[in-house]
This record gives structure tokens, sequence and C-alpha cells, in this order.
């Protein structure tokens, strides 16, 4: 679980940092001016560290699975080599899917407007900049969400409804808790990355939706990398007793 979230924490960082310094510059500067090259790959990293949080996640919903639904079977299965296994296809499918997209962008042609109405080089404002015939590109676009949006997160809702299953043959109530505690965090993860995923490409990002389009953007490349850790952490005993202490030290303090 661990090897994972080091990675899931990688594609964190890799987000943040490729998005939120020129998001900061746009807002603080109220605009900013950016190469298309740099665009481009600021698209690219974009999208990359996205697909592989999408393929991150599904992984680890495999591995919530086999460790409550085939426990027994767990440390044979989930081996060392299995892990480097998935986490390596994980990125280089996402460096590969993402690849197409951003070639056939290049191909596109740019004769006027400029002006992106965005806090970053984000795909749907910066098609509509285009002078050419974009269709294949939101056709491919489209294409490609199947194997990194829809697939992944119907694979991670059939795992989880399975070991819901499991969860409920146990006898135990602290056995029920015990498994609930350890599929929590990974499961707020999915909903929040997931819910704001789906409904970004569902809203368009033409028209007077592009401003509700912006905020989910800022969720899932800013709000979301910052809840993970500490959804993740709050399940450590010592983080949760330090937590406590700071708001006591604040609290504290507050009242002096």
């Amino acid at each position: 679980m661990y090897f994972f979230l080091c990675n899931l924490s990688l594609s964190d960082i890799l987000l943040i940092t490729n998005i939120v310094p020129q998001m900061l510059q746009v807002i603080l500067e109220e605009g900013a001016t950016i190469s298309f090259t740099s665009c481009i790959t600021q698209l690219y990293i974009n999208g990359v560290s996205a697909s592989a949080e999408c393929f991150l996640l599904t992984v680890m919903s495999y591995d919530r699975y086999l460790a409550i639904c085939n426990p027994l079977h767990y440390s044979s299965i989930m081996g060392a080599s299995l892990c480097y296994t998935l986490v390596t296809l994980c990125w280089m499918l996402g460096f590969m899917l993402i690849l197409i997209a951003a070639w056939l962008i290049c191909e596109l042609q740019f004769c006027g407007p400029n002006v992106i109405d965005h806090f970053y080089c984000e795909l749907g404002p910066l098609l509509e900049l285009s002078c050419s015939d974009t269709s294949i590109v939101e056709i491919a676009m489209f294409v490609e969400t199947l194997p990194i949006i829809i697939f992944p997160f119907v694979f991670v809702l059939l795992t989880y409804v399975y070991i819901l299953l499991t969860i409920l043959k146990i006898p135990s109530t602290t056995g029920k808790q015990k498994a609930f505690s350890t599929c929590s965090s990974h499961l707020a993860v999915v909903c929040t990355y997931y819910g704001t995923l789906i409904a970004k490409y569902m809203v368009p990002s033409r028209g007077h939706l592009q401003n509700l389009n912006k905020v989910l953007s800022l969720l899932y490349t800013v709000v979301t990398p910052l809840f993970n850790p500490i959804i993740y952490s709050l399940r450590n005993k010592e983080i949760r007793a330090a937590l406590r202490k700071c708001i006591w030290m604040v609290i504290g303090r507050k009242q002096l």
C-alpha cells in the first residue's frame, strides 16, 4: 500500500508543480504570457499525471480487494515484482496515451486569437483558439477517456462491491471496522478525484459554463492533491494525536 502511495504522491507533486506556479502568476498579475511549446508541455505533463493517478487508484483498489477478499493469497499474489509491474504500466500508459493527444494538438494551426481563457493551458480553451478542424482531436480525447477514466472507475466500483459484500460476511464487529478502516481512505480519495474529473469532462468548456469548468479544474488540480496526504495521514494514530495537540495549542493561544 505504501509503495502505491509513494507513486500517488509523485503524481500529485507533478500535477501541482506543473499547474500551481502558472496559476498563481495568472491570478496575481491578472494574466501571463506562455509560449506554444511551454503550453503543450504543460498540457502534456498535466495529462500524464492525471492519467497516472487514475490508473494508480485503480491498482490500489485491486490491492485492497486482494487484501480483504483473498487475504490468504495476498502475499503470494501481490509480490514486489507485480507491484513494480503494475506501477510501471500505470506510468507508461499515461505517457503513451497523452502523447497521442499532444501530437494531434501540435498538428493544429493557430492563426487567430492567442488569449487562453483559463488559469493554465487547458485543452478546451486551447482548442477554441485553433483555426483548424478540431473534430479529430475531440474524438481522440473522447476515446481516450474510456481507458483513462471510465474503465478504471467502473473497475473500482466493481471491486468495492465485492469488498462490501465480503465485509458484510465478517462475523465480528471489530473485523468489520478494521476492514472498513482499510478501505475508507482510498474510497474517499477515489470519490473526490473521479467525481471532480467526471464532472469536469461532462461540463462543456465553452459558453456560460466556462467559469464552472474553471472551478472543477481547480478542484482536481489543487484541492484533491491537497486532501490526499491529509486523508491518508489521518489513519495514523501519531499524526492524529499531533493534529489534536496543534488544534488545542491554537485554541489556547486564542483564549489568551
